[in-house]
């Protein structure tokens, strides 16, 4: 056990923010530099080393939690990193991103503020970055198989660089321009700067495994060719369908889906524009969804200078303390204030769009909304309600719906999906096509990073088993695990 009181003695203590004004004039990550080493060790302290530690069943990747809070303690960040990287391929990705079910999960969250184990996390990789603790970790022999990886997100790298220190040559292959998934271009440099992805990268390379970025399997390269050169194919592409909003004035310049604009806002940071071709500047932007991709939408917009931003979320604003129906050690929806948030804005819950209306030119001038309710279990107006907003950007974040088949990888390979438009798997990850498996959102539908990390190092098991007929490679999650967590 790290500090036998520290749950009695120790306060909870996170990360400091940047003055909202210093950060709203750049795009570095929003925390003070540095500002968890002095508190950190004391921090993980308070770790209780529960003798059921269900900090474990809150995380789907299975971390070792305790056991890193006590290295962090003692200060031994050498050791803190190695059971961290037990588990985890990218903690610096988790620690930045994830929502920490973890942390709704501790013990000492019952009847106190729970342990900052994504906090923790986080300044355990970066101490081990700044130290030259992490290295490559090439196979010591190659097994003569190849496995093919289709997309750069969390799911897929998992899956890539556990294959390729089993031993196989793995290519993965994304269609975008870089490396990453949306962890490139779909969030923001302020939440993750991207050197942390672009040093992630250089360490798989290393190892061995190969990157073939702007191809796009269904369109640049057929299913068919794919399957002929390589031993075994796994789909993580995502769930990249974004949810449209089918109301009149849809087709009104103006109005974009989040990642239509989130990953403009990125690419003025690689360097390939010097100003986004979407932008808030001296906008009333909108933003229509609650959730962390609408916040994003939310910081980009305050950064890019708009007139005003307004966030619409259809459901009822959240409970700031967990709710009965959804008690420890269960992940709660709860009133969350992001980094974003803090920024500026307003946001409304509890209304729906009904149409938009535009100006002489064609573009989005105004959104017009109404409240609603549920009644009997469903959504209804309320007479005698209906506004309208200035709007003259309006951003849609309600979501993803599937993984993209308009491209033809679906067809091509002649995957089953299930009911709700995810690519059907079976306890190994294996689809319905020989030697191809799936993991990630592609199979699970939108979800969590950290539930994409665990499911590319589950199916990478799979894989492994498929080419070798045997595995040592961790299995962290079943495809048909449905956690509360999620």
């Amino acid at each position: 056990m790290a500090d036998p009181k520290g749950f009695l003695t120790t306060g909870r203590e996170t990360a400091c923010s940047r003055p909202v004004a210093e950060r709203l004039a750049d795009w570095n990550e929003v925390y003070v530099p540095g500002s968890l080493l002095p508190i950190i060790s004391k921090q993980a302290g308070r770790c209780m080393d529960c003798g059921i530690p269900f900090c474990h069943n809150g995380c789907p990747l299975g971390n070792l939690i305790p056991e890193w809070n006590d290295f962090a303690y003692r200060e031994d960040w050498s050791a803190a990193a190695e059971r961290l990287h037990a588990t985890n391929n990218f903690p610096e990705f988790t620690g930045r991103l994830c929502p920490a079910p973890c942390e709704s999960a501790c013990v000492l969250g019952i009847n106190q503020p729970a342990v900052t184990i994504k906090n923790v996390e986080v300044s355990i990789i970066d101490k081990a970055w700044d130290n030259g603790g992490v290295t490559p970790q090439p196979p010591e022999r190659l097994s003569g198989k190849t496995a093919a990886v289709i997309g750069s997100g969390p799911a897929g790298l998992a899956a890539a660089q556990q294959l390729t220190r089993a031993g196989h040559t793995v290519v993965v292959y994304e269609r975008a321009d870089r490396i990453g998934g949306l962890l490139r271009y779909g969030i923001p440099e302020f939440k993750m700067e991207k050197v942390h992805i672009n040093r992630r990268i250089e360490q798989m390379r290393a190892e061995g495994t190969k990157f073939r970025t702007g191809i796009e399997i269904g369109r640049d390269l057929s299913a068919t060719d794919l399957r002929k050169r390589f031993d075994a194919v796994v789909i993580a592409a995502g769930a990249t369908v974004s949810r449209d909003l089918p109301v009149p004035g849809r087709e009104l310049g103006g109005i974009h889906f989040a990642m239509e604009y989130l990953p403009l806002a990125n690419k003025v940071q690689e360097g390939d524009f010097m100003a986004p071709p979407i932008t808030a500047e001296g906008k009333h932007v909108v933003v229509i969804g609650g959730g962390d991709t609408g916040a994003d939408c939310v910081g980009t917009a305050h950064r890019q200078g708009a007139a005003s931003v307004t966030q619409l979320e259809i459901m009822p604003k959240p409970s700031e303390d967990r709710p009965t129906g959804q008690p420890w050690p269960t992940f709660p929806m709860l009133y969350k204030v992001t980094s974003a948030h803090e920024e500026g804005g307003e946001r409304v819950y509890s209304v729906s769009t009904t149409h938009f209306e535009g100006d002489e030119d064609g573009n989005v001038q105004a959104l017009h909304l109404v409240e609603v309710a549920f009644e009997d279990g469903k959504l209804v107006q309320k007479a005698g309600t209906e506004r309208v907003i200035p709007a003259q950007l309006v951003t849609l974040a309600m979501g993803f719906t599937g993984t993209d088949q308009a491209n033809g990888l679906v067809e091509q390979f002649g995957l089953e999906l299930d009911a709700r438009g995810n690519v059907e798997r079976d306890a190994s990850y294996a689809t319905n096509v020989d030697g191809v498996f799936v993991a990630g959102d592609a199979g699970r539908g939108q979800s969590l990073i950290v539930w994409a990390i665990a499911e590319g190092r589950s199916a990478a098991r799979g894989v492994d088993r498929f080419l070798t007929g045997t595995s040592a490679l961790p299995y962290p999650v079943k495809p048909t695990d449905r956690s509360l967590m999620v």
